[in-house]
């Protein structure tokens, strides 16, 4: 099979399209052929060799896909079932094998682009905004990068709870989309972000701050209010600064660590938290953008276009 590898770290120029062996199932496997691969920053990570990866070189990254059982060596999934997965390593392949445990069967009325689109990001921001703090009617919810695609769920979803958005984006381009997705206000992420905020806030400061982006942790625990709620989820500008003990004593803050592999943690776990995404989608409650496309071959490209922030949606490689 045809798969997007690298043998070292680096920039996407270390990617290669190349042939491997493929996939040999075991007991209770089955094998995917990919339709559409959600390619997530957590593979460029892994391609700067910061992230967990499995296997050996030549590494394939991608843990997201969508496609059609192809074989199987399972009792609970048969050829042509339409399957998704969230958590399965060496998905920038033609083919991908999974446990039959990690497998989620895609409704008939959800594409297979929608599926690859949508679980990884969607579960990520699901679990964000019930589990790390159950976001309540009236709180005020700070999001950093919310004009990625885990920020324009997290802000769709808090605002269907009723509460208040605040959204940050770096780009000044991309503003727009976080008011798109319903956010009250859309900050740029500059030398003034946080009197922008403490102003929108009354200098009371925010109930919960979203950060996704690490090197911005301190700055997010200073507009968060007394007795606030910090969720620290990714290190997309980098890793962040220490956190004082003594500051959350002090303050009565919290800060929560934040990880969908701790929630998705089973089974039963990955078909109802799927399924209450499909929901919301069918129920127009969460609406995705339509995804930037490229060819797997275009892995390089694809990963430039990433890293580089020009995405606003949903980034899929589809085997060529």
């Amino acid at each position: 099979m045809i798969a997007l590898t690298f043998n070292e770290f680096g920039t996407s120029e270390v990617l290669n399209y190349i042939e491997v062996p493929d996939p040999v199932l075991s007991k209770g496997e089955i094998l995917v052929q990919n339709k559409a691969i959600g390619l997530n920053y957590a593979d460029i990570y892994r391609r700067k060799g910061n992230y967990h990866l499995k296997g050996e070189p030549p590494f394939i990254a991608g843990y997201e896909g969508a496609g059609v059982v192809t074989a199987s060596n399972s009792e609970k999934y048969n050829i042509g079932d339409r399957i998704a997965y969230t958590d399965v390593p060496f998905a920038n392949a033609e083919y991908t094998k999974l446990p039959e445990s990690h497998a989620i069967p895609i409704p008939d009325d959800i594409d297979y682009n929608m599926a690859a689109s949508v679980l990884l990001q969607g579960l990520t921001a699901h679990y964000l905004i019930n589990d790390s703090h159950n976001v309540a009617k009236g709180e005020t919810i700070l999001v950093h990068a919310a004009s990625g695609g885990v920020g324009q769920i997290i802000t769709q979803l808090c605002k269907a709870k009723g509460a208040k958005v605040i959204g940050l984006s770096r780009s000044e381009d991309k503003l727009q989309t976080i008011l798109d997705n319903g956010a009250d206000h859309a900050v740029k992420l500059d030398d003034k972000w946080k009197s922008k905020v403490a102003e929108i806030t009354g200098n009371i400061g925010v109930d919960v701050a979203y950060d996704s982006v690490g090197s911005t942790l301190k700055d997010s625990f200073a507009v968060t209010r007394d007795c606030g709620h910090v969720v620290f989820y990714g290190m997309s500008g980098g890793d962040p600064e220490p956190v004082d003990p003594r500051m959350l004593m002090d303050t009565s803050k919290t800060l929560t660590g934040g990880d969908l592999w701790s929630y998705l943690n089973s089974e039963k776990e990955r078909h109802e938290r799927a399924n209450l995404l499909f929901d919301l989608i069918r129920k127009g409650t969460l609406k995705i953008k339509d995804p930037v496309i490229f060819n797997l071959s275009e892995g390089s490209k694809a990963h430039d276009y990433l890293e580089n922030g020009k995405s606003t949606s949903k980034v899929l490689l589809i085997p060529d």
